[in-house]
């Protein structure tokens, strides 16, 4: 995760108990960030989200944004959801930050990594069989 996510993400953590709202709150902020870690402009996180998909985006990974950009939002809007009636909503949304972030940034690392550690000779193989196909 990064720096500036994980910082929101811990803050979450912190307040969770006392705050559920806020850290509601914080979630949905940490996810606009990791969205312009995606690539995104980080302005306005459904049309950062709806760039994604237009980009491939799975569908799992759209959805887990969705809920928490939706829970988010209306965890600040009076009358819209009570998360405080609800605290278990919290739990569920650190597991999908933490999905999210695995998927598109911990994954991808790990076997961009592991593919630049291949011999030479091999990445070289692969670069041209691809260029053929």
């Amino acid at each position: 995760m990064p720096d500036d996510v994980r910082s929101d993400y811990e803050e979450a953590q912190e307040v969770a108990d006392r705050s559920p709202r806020g850290a509601v709150a914080l979630l949905r902020l940490a996810i606009q960030k990791l969205c312009k870690h995606l690539g995104e402009k980080g302005k306005r996180i459904d049309d950062d989200i709806g760039s994604l998909v237009a980009k491939g985006l799975p569908a799992k990974i759209q959805q887990a944004l969705d809920v928490v950009r939706v829970v988010g939002n209306n965890a600040v809007h009076p009358g819209e959801l009570y998360i405080d009636d609800n605290p278990e909503i919290v739990t569920s949304l650190f597991r999908l930050v933490n999905m999210i972030a695995e998927r598109m940034i911990s994954e991808p690392a790990e076997i961009q990594s592991l593919y630049n550690s291949l011999p030479a000779g091999a990445l070289g193989g692969i670069a041209k069989r691809d260029k053929n196909t």
